[in-house]
């Protein structure tokens, strides 16, 4: 609660919180501050205080007001050096997708015209989750975080590995020259084995290794597409993904994702109208819901996908928390339209920012041209650590254990979720929950934040951000019911 001091008034110390978090995109940029009523009732202030901080940040620059609206935080201004060519209207949404049609899935994925026409210049602001993720807003366990706590990834055989290839000899030889373009190629022969394990048969020459699996996914967007191109993204979906495409200029189609996969008569009309050049989909543990892809409708997309004439990318970054029987795209379609992207941020080194693509092979010299234009060649010293760490079962070993204590972060709580009234949009899975709060999650996760707990709102994971009732949790940052009771204090002080 703020409280009044020689040094700083209510007023100024309520402006510099909000300040503080539109500067760190906490508050992204047209996002609605709190009414003036409902602020001092949540900040514990007068009606008059709110109304002197508010024009503070009006002074600053920082937020707009809107009569009979309210205030809203202002848009960054477009640079005119890096400003896009006028695009074209966005597509008409499919019939079957059209709110009160036979194809209409949960309310969130429901599509008006309004919010189709909106993805010409759709509002989305990845940043601010991305920010959101690294800025510490207090020591608490953090709900809306996208990746295992540090001390879950703490290992004795990491350190060990890069003492292996770090000798004397070794700094000499590898340190003053790049690296393959490819990428090393004891680490292409350990995965192109890793992946034969998963049904995935690609040998090391069509394995090409990134600075991380978003790397590799901008890779393949500068190779095969261009501005202008139309590409299907699944929805809900990860904001970063929608946010890159649409910086390069594309147009993008949302595909409702279900539990069943992606709604195939969605896709099968965008095919006919717009003809698509790609679809980007995780098919495994997809992020936000934790959905898995049926078989079934992994043949019926690779269908698709030959009868249309487009690629389609397989973003597998969750695979060391899957289940073995889980389903690849790429399996199945033995890398002939299929491009599959994975990396090791999410399970063993985060700063190690290793990646990699296994591509077709009329494709492999274009993608590796695009990385060279990049990068030039990726870090082989620690390539060469993570092929050891492969090499001898090490990075196995350890799957293993984080994913049964992932297990059992998850029952724990997916318990508490529902005993505190939540429901869940879909079966808790892998490392994700997408669960149901019952109210806007947007003006939810900001009174949160003012409790130290940082949240991932439903509409981050649209294409056009628009009001939520859901939220993803990360399992292994709920389990303690002290988050739970703060969390359903908040809620229900909204409804």
């Amino acid at each position: 609660m703020l409280m009044k001091t020689a040094s700083q008034s209510l007023t100024e110390q309520l402006c510099a919180r909000f300040a503080e978090r539109i500067r760190s995109r906490l508050l992204a940029p047209g996002a609605r501050l709190p009414s003036v009523r409902l602020c001092a009732q949540q900040q514990g202030v007068s009606v008059s205080t709110v109304v002197a901080a508010y024009d503070q940040l009006l002074a600053q620059g920082l937020v707009v007001a809107s009569k009979n609206r309210g205030f809203f935080v202002r848009e960054a201004p477009l640079n005119p050096a890096r400003a896009m060519p006028q695009r074209e209207p966005a597509p008409e949404p499919p019939a079957a997708s059209r709110p009160g049609n036979a194809g209409q899935v949960a309310p969130m994925a429901a599509w008006s015209t309004a919010t189709w026409m909106a993805t010409r210049h759709a509002p989305i602001d990845a940043t601010a989750l991305i920010r959101g993720m690294f800025h510490k807003v207090s020591p608490k366990p953090q709900p809306g975080m996208g990746v295992l706590p540090p001390e879950w990834m703490e290992t004795t055989f990491m350190p060990a590995a890069v003492r292996k290839v770090t000798s004397v000899s070794a700094l000499r030889e590898f340190s003053l020259q790049y690296g393959e373009p490819m990428g090393d190629s004891g680490l292409r022969r350990a995965l192109s084995q890793k992946l034969g394990a998963l049904n995935v048969h690609a040998p090391p020459e069509q394995i090409i290794t990134t600075v991380g699996a978003t790397h590799a996914l901008d890779i393949v967007s500068r190779t095969l597409l261009r501005p202008g191109d139309c590409v299907m993204v699944e929805e809900p979906g990860w904001a970063v993904e929608f946010a890159r495409l649409d910086a390069m200029g594309m147009r993008i189609l949302p595909v409702p994702r279900r539990a069943d996969g992606p709604d195939l008569e969605v896709m099968a009309q965008y095919c006919e109208v717009h003809q698509p050049k790609l679809f980007v989909s995780v098919s495994v543990l997809h992020n936000p819901t934790g959905y898995c892809l049926p078989p079934g409708s992994a043949h019926r997309v690779l269908q698709l996908a030959n009868q249309h004439n487009f690629h389609i990318v397989e973003d597998d970054t969750y695979s060391h928390l899957a289940p073995e029987h889980a389903t690849r795209l790429c399996a199945l379609d033995g890398l002939q339209r299929t491009i599959y992207v994975s990396g090791f941020a999410k399970i063993l080194a985060p700063g190690w920012r290793v990646g990699f693509m296994a591509a077709p092979p009329d494709l492999v010299e274009r993608l590796l041209d695009t990385k060279l234009l990049a990068t030039l060649t990726t870090p082989a010293l620690l390539e060469k650590a993570l092929a050891w760490c492969i090499d001898q079962g090490q990075l196995r070993r350890h799957a293993e254990r984080i994913r049964t204590r992932l297990d059992a972060a998850r029952a724990r709580s997916a318990r508490l979720a529902l005993a505190h009234g939540c429901t869940f949009a879909a079966e808790p899975a892998g490392l994700f929950g997408w669960v149901d709060t019952g109210v806007d999650t947007d003006a939810l996760s900001q009174r949160m934040l003012d409790e130290g707990y940082l949240m991932a709102p439903g509409a981050l994971f649209h294409a056009v951000r628009t009001p939520s009732t859901l939220m993803r949790i990360n399992f292994t940052t709920t389990q303690e019911a002290t988050f739970w009771k703060v969390f359903a204090r908040m809620r229900d002080g909204m409804k």
